[in-house]
């Protein structure tokens, strides 16, 4: 286990444990305090990475748990923008937060049907789903920072309706990349 708890894994691990801190600070109105926990959070997944390749410390730990830590930061953080009275001068709608969560569940939905029908396969990710994924983080930033100055803003508006135009082209290409490599036993790249 002590191999496995590498400087880089620690680093996903605070960011998982960023996750709560971040939800209750929103819950009580510092939204300053969460904005820099978020941003401290995002830097942690910057940092894991780096760290990791320039040190040889990948692990299957790793692999596992930065995706995840990713993917609960963001699910978190929209769902928490999303509900009445925490999102502040900056809501985020329903329809949108629902699209989000649903592109991954799909994603993580099409890879087991995939490895159940065609056998395990490593699923890389898509620079169209690494896109999608820096603009729903650019989404979020934003969003936190004009709650936190109070001040609604048509910029929120335009970042949501960016990400919606990332997500179905993110999600095309991967169903395009699923349906094109299902016969040809290649792994597809995951929409990140």
């Amino acid at each position: 286990m002590t191999k496995n708890l590498t400087a880089a894994n620690q680093l996903t691990i605070l960011r998982m444990l960023l996750i709560p801190a971040f939800v209750i600070l929103m819950m009580y109105g510092y939204r300053g305090w969460a904005l820099v926990t978020f941003l401290t959070a995002g830097v942690t997944d910057m940092l894991d990475g780096l760290i990791a390749r320039s040190t040889g410390q990948n692990t299957e730990l790793g692999a596992w748990l930065d995706p995840m830590a990713d993917k609960l930061l963001l699910v978190t953080m929209f769902i928490v923008l999303t509900l009445p009275g925490i999102g502040s001068a900056n809501q985020l709608p329903l329809w949108f937060t629902v699209l989000v969560i649903s592109r991954d569940v799909a994603i993580v939905g099409t890879v087991a049907v995939f490895n159940l029908a065609v056998g395990p396969r490593t699923f890389r990710p898509s620079v169209f789903g690494k896109i999608a994924t820096a603009t729903y983080i650019f989404t979020g930033v934003i969003t936190l920072y004009f709650n936190y100055l109070g001040q609604p803003t048509r910029v929120v508006t335009a970042f949501i309706y960016a990400s919606l135009v990332i997500t179905f082209i993110s999600a095309g290409h991967y169903l395009f990349q699923v349906f094109r490599l299902a016969n040809s036993g290649e792994a597809p790249s995951r929409g990140a």
